[in-house]
C-alpha cells in the first residue's frame, strides 16, 4: 500500500443529483466505494487534496487507503468521472480490496531504451507506441504500478508484442490467455515516411472569369439571338 495515497473521507448521507452539485460547489468530491462483499458506501472528499493526487501517475495504479475517522480501508480506484470543460472532479470510484482476492488493473507502460535502440540509433527510426498501458491480475500484494517494456534491443521495423512484456512476480495479463489473437503489438520502430502533397496548378489570369464578364457575355448572346429571329421576319 502506497502510504503517500492516504484519502480522508467522511460518509455522505444526502444523495441524488441536487446534493451532488451542492457537495461540489462547497469544493467537495462524491464518491462510492464498493466491493468485498459489502454493501456499497457513499463518501465525499476535498476537492483539492484529490485534483493533486491525480496528477500522480502511480495514483490511478496503487492500493490506496481510505481513512473515514478512525477506520481504514485498502482500495483501488476504478473510474473517475471529469467535467466535460472545465477542471472539475465530478464523481469517483472505489473497490475494497481483500488481500487474498485477486484483482484486475490496468497499469502504465514505460517504455525504456529507446534512445539506443538500434531501430533508432543507427536505422534512422522513429518509436512508435501503440499501447500506453496494459490490463493485468494479480494479487494485491503484487500490484505494480507500471511495467517496464525494453526496447534497447528493437531492430529497425520491429516490434513488440503483450507476450514479449516481463511481467513481474505474480502478475498476468488476462488477454494473452483467450488465445494468440489477442496478443497485440504494443511498440514498433519505422521510418517515417514523407508524403508530398503536390498543390493545384493555378489558372492562367485570362483563363480566370472577372465579376460581370459571364453576365454580358449571356447580355450579348441574348442579344444575338434577338437579332436573328428579327432577320427571319
Amino acid at each position: 500500500m502506497n502510504d503517500d495515497f492516504d484519502l480522508i473521507a467522511e460518509i455522505r448521507e444526502d444523495q441524488g443529483k441536487g446534493a451532488s452539485r451542492r457537495l461540489r460547489h462547497q469544493g467537495k468530491v462524491p464518491a462510492i466505494i464498493y466491493g468485498a462483499g459489502r454493501p456499497p458506501r457513499a463518501l465525499v472528499f476535498d476537492h483539492n487534496r484529490v485534483i493533486q493526487q491525480l496528477e500522480n501517475e502511480s495514483f490511478y495504479s496503487s492500493v490506496l487507503n481510505i481513512k473515514v475517522g478512525e477506520k481504514s480501508q485498502a482500495v483501488i480506484l476504478k473510474d473517475v468521472q471529469r467535467h466535460p470543460a472545465r477542471p472539475v472532479v465530478m464523481h469517483m470510484d472505489f473497490q475494497r480490496i481483500v488481500e487474498d482476492q485477486e484483482i484486475r488493473m490496468s497499469v502504465p507502460l514505460h517504455f525504456i531504451g529507446e534512445d539506443v535502440a538500434p531501430g533508432v540509433k543507427q536505422a534512422g527510426g522513429a518509436i512508435s507506441h501503440l499501447m500506453n498501458e496494459v490490463d493485468i491480475v494479480c494479487l494485491p500484494r503484487h500490484l505494480p504500478e507500471f511495467i517496464d517494456v525494453d526496447v534497447s534491443e528493437l531492430e529497425l521495423d520491429e516490434m513488440l508484442s503483450m507476450s514479449d512484456i516481463k511481467l513481474p512476480e505474480g502478475v498476468s495479463i488476462p488477454a494473452l490467455a483467450q488465445g494468440p489473437e489477442q496478443d497485440r503489438p504494443i511498440v514498433s520502430i519505422h521510418v517515417i515516411k514523407e508524403v508530398v502533397i503536390e498543390e493545384e496548378e493555378e489558372l492562367e489570369p485570362s483563363a480566370v472569369p472577372v465579376a460581370g464578364e459571364e453576365e454580358d457575355a449571356a447580355s450579348e448572346s441574348s442579344d444575338d439571338s434577338g437579332d436573328d429571329d428579327s432577320d427571319k421576319d
